[in-house]
C-alpha cells in the first residue's frame, strides 16, 4: 500500500509497509499512482499524453522514471507487502507479564474544576482520595517485581492534581531511589500538574528528580480561563504562567511539555500555540478534546475542517521558525523517518493493560488512566496482582491487526491502532476506532512527514 499526497510544495509518497518516504516530482507522482493497476505501456502512453507539450518532460524521461519506480518496488521501497501480521501476537507473547510503567493516581482530587475533564475533576466517577505512602510503596514494589529484566521503569505522578499530595510524591521518589541499585533498576519519573501549587520546593524537586514534567496550559488567557477555573469560577492563567516560566527556565528549557486541550471554543488552536511561544515555551502539545456526544466542548464537523487547516499552518510555522533559528517542538509532529518507532510499537501499540497500568489511591489496577473508574476494567490490585485475566487477555490481544477498521488505513503502522480508551468510549469496544481521532491523526501524520521531508531536504523541493 502507498499513500500519496501533496503538501507544502512537496509531492509525498509513503510506502506504508516498508516505511519509506519519497519526495518526488510530478511525473514520478503520477506514475506511482497508476503503477499497480496498469502495465508499462499503458502508463507510458498516459504520461506521454498528459505531459505532451512540456519541453522539460520527454518520452525518454517518462520511460526512465517508470523504470526507477519499478526498481524501487524491486528493492522493497514501494508497494512492499505487509509481512507484519503474523508477528502481532507473538511479539506481545514475548513480553507477557512484564510491566514497564505505572501511572500513579497520587490524588483523586483537584483544585481546579475544568468542565471538559475526562476524570470528573479528578474524582474518576468515585470518591475524592489521596494515595498513602504505603499503597504507593507497594505499587513501586509491584512494578519492580513484574518488570523482568527491564532496567528503565517509568512512573507518572498523575491526578487529579498530584501536587495536592506532594509529600507522598517526595517520599515515593526517595524510596525508589533507595532500591534502584539493589534491584538493578532505573526509575524515570514524570509529573503532570496544573501548576496551581508550584513553588520553589516543587521546582527544585521536579528539576532534580523528574525525567519529564507535563504542564497544563490551554494557550490564550481567554481560552484557558474558559475551562480551567477554580471552584470559585476564577481562571488560573495569571496564577500558573509565571510559575511555569520559572520552572522551565530553571530546567534549562528541556524535558517538559506544555500540554493544552483544544475544544469547540478554539479549533483555531494555532493561536494558542503562538501565545505559548510568545511566553517562551518551545516544547508544546495540543490535544483534541475527547468528550461525550453533545457536550458543549465537542468538536463539530465544521471545527474538524478548521483543525485540519490549523495543522497545515502549524507545519508551515515550524519550518518558518526553523529558518529564523527559533525552532520548537510539537509533540504530535515528532517523527523519526530513519530509525523509529520500532516495529514492536508499530504493531502492538501503547501497551495499556499489559506493559502499562494505572494505580488508584487504593491500589487498584486499571489498563490506563482513562479506564479508571470503569469497574469492568479493574485488573486487580498491587497487593494481590492481576486477577482479572480476561481483561488483561483482551488488552494483550489488542493490536493494530485486531481492529478491522484499521486494515485499509495507510496510517495504521504509525498510530498502532490508536487509543483503546477512546475506541471503547466511542464504540463500546477496545478494538473499535474513534473516527474523529483517526481523522485528525491522519492529518497530523501528513503534516509531520512533510515537516520531516522539508527538514531533510533543507527546504528544497
Amino acid at each position: 500500500m502507498v499513500h500519496q499526497y501533496k503538501l507544502g510544495d512537496y509531492n509525498i509518497v509513503l510506502d506504508v509497509c516498508s516505511g519509506s518516504v519519497h519526495a518526488v516530482d510530478e511525473v514520478a507522482y503520477d506514475i506511482i499512482a497508476m503503477f499497480e493497476q496498469n502495465d508499462r505501456d499503458a502508463v507510458l502512453a498516459a504520461m506521454t499524453q498528459k505531459y505532451a507539450g512540456r519541453e522539460d518532460v520527454t518520452p525518454k524521461d517518462i520511460a526512465e522514471c517508470y523504470d526507477d519506480v519499478a526498481a524501487l518496488k524491486e528493492r522493497g521501497k514501494l508497494f512492499a507487502p505487509d509481512t507484519f501480521e503474523p508477528m502481532a501476537g507473538k511479539l506481545k507473547e514475548k513480553t507477557a507479564g512484564v510491566v514497564k510503567a505505572l501511572c500513579l493516581h497520587i490524588a483523586h482530587t483537584c483544585n481546579l474544576n475544568c468542565s471538559y475533564c475526562f476524570a470528573s475533576q479528578g474524582k474518576y466517577h468515585g470518591d475524592r482520595a489521596v494515595m498513602s505512602f504505603e499503597v504507593g510503596k507497594r505499587a513501586l514494589d509491584f512494578l519492580v517485581e513484574h518488570s523482568g529484566s527491564r532496567r528503565n521503569l517509568e512512573v507518572d505522578f498523575f491526578g487529579g492534581e498530584p501536587l495536592m499530595n506532594f509529600d507522598v510524591v517526595k517520599q515515593l521518589v526517595a524510596y525508589a531511589r533507595s532500591i534502584e541499585q539493589e534491584k538493578g533498576k532505573n526509575f524515570r519519573f514524570t509529573l503532570t500538574t496544573n501548576g496551581m501549587l508550584i513553588d520553589d520546593d516543587v521546582i527544585e524537586f521536579a528539576n532534580r528528580e523528574c525525567h519529564n514534567v507535563v504542564l497544563s496550559l490551554d494557550g490564550r488567557r481567554e481560552i484557558h480561563d474558559r475551562f480551567r477555573v477554580d471552584y470559585a469560577g476564577k481562571g488560573s492563567f495569571d496564577r500558573i504562567v509565571p510559575k511555569f516560566q520559572e520552572l522551565v527556565a530553571k530546567r534549562g528549557g528541556k524535558n517538559y511539555y506544555m500540554r493544552g486541550t483544544f475544544t469547540h471554543a478554539n479549533p483555531d488552536f494555532l493561536e494558542d500555540i503562538k501565545v505559548m511561544l510568545d511566553l517562551g515555551f518551545t516544547e508544546l502539545s495540543m490535544e483534541p478534546v475527547v468528550c461525550a456526544e453533545g457536550d458543549p466542548a465537542e468538536l463539530t464537523d465544521a471545527d474538524m475542517e478548521i483543525v485540519k487547516q490549523q495543522y497545515e499552518q502549524l507545519a508551515d510555522l515550524m519550518l518558518q521558525r526553523d529558518r529564523e533559528g527559533k525552532p520548537f517542538t510539537f509533540y504530535h509532529y515528532m517523527i523519526d523517518l530513519t530509525g523509529g518507532p520500532c516495529i514492536y510499537k508499530r504493531i502492538s501499540g501503547c501497551g495499556s493493560g499489559t506493559e502499562y497500568m494505572a494505580v488508584t489511591p487504593w491500589g487498584d489496577l486499571y489498563p490506563c488512566h482513562q479506564f479508571v473508574g470503569e469497574e469492568k476494567f479493574k485488573l486487580g490490585n498491587v497487593f494481590d496482582g492481576v486477577s482479572n485475566t480476561d481483561v488483561r487477555g483482551e488488552f494483550a490481544a489488542c493490536n493494530v491487526y485486531a481492529r478491522p477498521a484499521c486494515r485499509d488505513c495507510w496510517a495504521r503502522l504509525y498510530c498502532s491502532g490508536g487509543c483503546a480508551a477512546n475506541a471503547y468510549h466511542a464504540t463500546g469496544s477496545v478494538t473499535g476506532i474513534y473516527e474523529k481521532g483517526c481523522e485528525l491523526f491522519r492529518k497530523r501524520m501528513e503534516c509531520a512527514i512533510m515537516v520531516a521531508v522539508a527538514r531533510a531536504l533543507g527546504g528544497k523541493k
